[in-house]
C-alpha cells in the first residue's frame, strides 16, 4: 500500500443520517467508543444513530455529540487498519472539535460533553422561528455579501458558511434571510434553498451562545494539538492554547471560512489527498470544487490508498 501525504477533515452538523455507520455495528472499536459517549450523556447514542427514536438524532444537543463520536470512531478504525499519517487536520464547524479530539488536544469524553452543551447553548440563543439559514449557489462571496447588506435593514443576515467558490450559506433573522433569498434569485443565483435547521449558526444571533462557550472553554483543559488543526474563524492553525479557545468561541458567530481553510492547507502543507473522516461525504463534494490536483475522498465510502 502506497502512503500518500494526507490532510484529514471532519464534517459538521448536517452529515448525520439514520443508520450511519451501520456496517460497523459489530466493530469492537466503534461500539466501545459509542458506549463511552453514551455513558457521558446518559443516552444510547448508537440506538439514536440507528433508529432515531422521537427524532432525537436531529436535536442539536444530541446531533453534535453523535457526529463527533461517529467521526472519532472512524478515525480510530482508520488508525488501526489504514495507517494514516496526516500532516494537518481541519473540521467544518462542529468538526473542528472532532479535529481537536483526534489531535489529542481535547479528551474524547470532554469533547462529547462540550459539544452537547454547545448544541444546547446554540438552541437556547434563538427562539424557534426567529432565525433561519439558506443555501445560495451560483453567486460569488462578494455578491452574496452585497445581497445580505442590501437585505439587512438593521436586521441580522450574513454569510455563514463559505463552502465552495459558488456555494455559500447565509444565516440570520428569518425575515432578513427570506428577503436576501429573493434578492439572490434576482441577482442570478442558480439555486436558492431555505435549509431545514433549528439554529441559525455562524452569525451574530449566536453571540449569547458564544459567551456561554467562553466560560465553558475557560474551565476546560486543552493541550496543543499533536497534529495542527486549521480553525474556521481564521482559516489557519493557532500556535497557543489561548488562541485555539478564542477561535472556538468566535467560530460560533463568525462564518466558516472553508474555502480559505482548504486553500491554506494546500498551500501550507501540500497534501496529495484530502480525506473526509465522518459518516457522510458532504465535505468531499465541497472539496472537489476547491482542489487543484489533489484527491478528495470519503473514509466512510471509499478505499484509502
Amino acid at each position: 500500500m502506497t502512503t500518500l501525504t494526507t490532510a484529514v477533515v471532519f464534517p459538521g452538523q448536517g452529515s448525520q443520517f439514520v443508520g450511519m455507520l451501520s456496517s460497523y455495528e459489530h466493530n469492537e472499536t466503534v461500539r466501545k467508543i459509542f458506549h463511552e459517549a453514551s455513558n457521558v450523556l446518559g443516552n444510547d447514542l448508537w440506538e439514536i444513530a440507528q433508529k432515531n427514536p422521537d427524532n432525537l438524532l436531529n436535536q442539536t444537543e444530541i446531533t453534535q455529540p453523535i457526529l463527533l463520536t461517529a467521526s472519532f470512531a472512524l478515525w480510530k478504525v482508520a488508525q488501526e487498519n489504514k495507517h494514516l499519517n496526516p500532516v494537518v487536520f481541519a473540521g467544518h464547524s462542529l468538526g473542528e472539535y472532532t479535529a481537536l479530539v483526534c489531535s489529542e488536544a481535547l479528551s474524547f469524553k470532554k469533547g462529547v460533553e462540550i459539544v452537547s452543551k454547545r448544541g444546547k447553548y446554540m438552541q437556547e440563543a434563538v427562539p424557534p422561528g426567529k432565525g433561519s439559514m439558506a443555501a445560495i449557489v451560483g453567486l460569488s462571496q462578494e455578491s452574496v455579501d452585497k445581497v445580505c447588506m442590501t437585505s439587512a435593514h438593521n436586521r441580522i443576515v450574513s454569510s455563514a458558511n463559505i463552502n465552495s467558490p459558488e456555494q455559500i450559506v447565509i444565516a440570520g433573522e428569518t425575515e432578513a434571510v427570506l428577503e436576501a433569498m429573493e434578492l439572490a434569485k434576482q441577482s442570478g443565483a442558480k439555486l436558492v434553498k431555505k435549509l431545514e435547521v433549528s439554529v441559525p449558526s455562524h452569525c451574530l444571533l449566536m453571540k449569547s451562545a458564544a459567551k456561554k462557550m467562553q466560560v465553558l472553554l475557560d474551565e476546560c483543559e486543552l493541550l496543543l494539538p499533536k497534529i495542527p488543526v486549521v480553525q474556521n474563524a481564521d482559516a489557519k492553525e493557532s500556535q497557543n492554547i489561548s488562541d485555539i479557545k478564542d477561535g472556538l468561541v468566535r467560530q460560533l458567530y463568525s462564518p466558516v471560512r472553508w474555502v480559505e481553510s482548504v486553500k491554506y492547507i494546500i498551500q501550507r502543507y501540500q497534501p496529495q489527498q484530502l480525506i473526509e473522516c465522518g459518516p457522510g461525504k458532504i465535505l468531499t463534494g465541497l472539496n472537489k470544487r476547491i482542489l487543484n490536483n489533489q484527491e478528495a475522498i470519503s473514509l466512510a465510502f471509499e478505499e484509502i490508498k
